[in-house]
């Protein structure tokens, strides 16, 4: 099948480039572009994409899979069909699953995945497409913390790094970790907060949680357990990924450690970069997350640290549940939200529309530089190269609503609103 993008906005942040070009995708991959493409084959479809984005396939570098264990939040089929109407073409699957994915059955369970198929959202029906799924494997046993897994027989499994995917309670695990991760070379990732200075705590520390009447966190909690991380890398040199980052001063320390020459990376989620503690005045338990919204502070730091590179990349951190499980008091209801479907369009017109990003930034913090956090080759689009694209119309719009979303969880703020913005169609490699 040969398709001609005529007059795309291509963004290609592996190469720093935007362009007005058109493109032509032939078997599975790219095979010209050029500023006007008239020689084709005579069965091609040609389709007029002014005003339309032509980008790399976005990659997540962590979100949470329901199953197994917990089919009645999102199965994995819908779960693949969210990311890819969402843009996205690799996704990465957090260790928190029933059972932990602490033994080498688990990955290759969850990395069966029917193969994929280009689609298009104008298509009827189940979409037949799936993004390449990848796997963390958990560090300890259970996500105690206590006990190592087999991280010999997860890494010949295939998984793509390690990971608790939650805070720690224990340094002295911590460190050995670090030292026995060492030479493998695979990503190891970590979540810092300290469960003792957050408490029963459910929102940022400050004038806004006053108000509320909710328990707070302090921001000491994440940066105290970022500080002791940062510590523990200095001393062992082992390259780490700091996950969830959420506060001001914890973008300071991870530039301090960049400049120091520190082998870390790190991301912060999408809806940190949105919210922050104002929004959690209606109590829409969709804003409870972990770690909390920031203070305004807090969200504008995080902002400039995607701008500069200091936060390398923007994870997604999809978190399904049922409609029961958040229909309740917010200090109650379980951390998290879905966003799949969301990320893009909304981050679109509240960043790039706005000014505080350009699309090239915020593109690169979504597709390129996840994945070489996971050290995977980051997509193009050059001539040659296999078509791992989105196209993406910022200006459709469209309302959240279950029956418009692949996803079998609805547990977003933005349920009920119109967004403008939508990916809609997907090349998978």
């Amino acid at each position: 099948m040969t398709e001609l993008l005529k007059k795309v906005r291509v963004i290609n942040p592996n190469l720093k480039s935007e362009e007005i070009a058109d493109v032509l995708i032939a078997d599975g991959k790219v095979a010209a572009i050029a500023p006007d493409i008239s020689d084709i084959p005579a069965d091609s479809t040609i389709q007029d994409c002014q005003g339309l984005i032509l980008g790399t396939g976005l990659v997540d570098l962590y979100s949470h899979c329901s199953q197994p264990g917990f089919e009645q939040r999102e199965t994995l089929s819908s779960m693949l069909q969210a990311a890819s109407a969402g843009g996205f073409t690799r996704i990465t699957i957090l260790p928190d699953t029933s059972p932990v994915v602490d033994h080498p059955a688990m990955v290759t369970q969850l990395q069966q995945t029917p193969p994929p198929h280009a689609h298009s959202r104008k298509q009827e029906g189940e979409l037949k497409l799936h993004p390449q799924v990848y796997v963390w494997g958990a560090i300890s046993l259970d996500l105690a913390g206590k006990q190592l897994t087999e991280l010999a027989d997860l890494a010949a499994a295939g998984v793509v790094g390690f990971t608790d995917g939650q805070p720690w309670d224990n340094l002295g695990f911590v460190q050995r970790v670090l030292e026995y991760l060492q030479p493998w070379g695979k990503p190891v990732a970590f979540s810092p907060g300290d469960r003792l200075l957050s408490g029963h705590g459910v929102m940022r520390e400050g004038v806004a949680a006053l108000r509320f009447g909710l328990p707070p966190v302090p921001a000491s909690a994440e940066t105290t357990a970022l500080a002791a991380l940062l510590e523990l890398v200095a001393a062992t040199a082992t390259p780490v990924h700091i996950m969830r980052v959420s506060t001001a001063r914890s973008v300071e320390l991870i530039a301090t450690a960049k400049a120091g020459g520190l082998p870390i990376t790190a991301s912060t989620t999408w809806m940190h970069l949105l919210l922050d503690t104002t929004a959690i005045a209606s109590y829409n338990t969709s804003l409870r997350l972990e770690p909390p919204l920031g203070n305004p502070s807090d969200v504008e730091a995080l902002r400039g640290g995607v701008k500069n590179g200091v936060i390398d990349a923007i994870a997604i951190d999809h978190a399904p549940y049922t409609y029961e499980e958040k229909m309740q008091a917010f200090a109650s209801s379980p951390p998290g939200a879905m966003g799949y479907e969301l990320a893009l369009p909304l981050l679109w017109q509240n960043l790039v529309e706005t000014g505080k990003l350009t699309a090239l930034e915020l593109w690169g913090a979504l597709s390129t530089h996840p994945a070489e956090c996971l050290q995977q080759q980051p997509s193009t689009i050059t001539t040659g190269a296999k078509a791992e694209l989105i196209l993406f119309d910022p200006q459709e719009t469209w309302k959240v609503e279950p029956q418009n979303l692949y996803t079998l969880s609805s547990n977003t703020p933005w349920l009920g609103k119109q967004l403008q913005g939508r990916v809609v169609k997907v090349w998978h490699p």
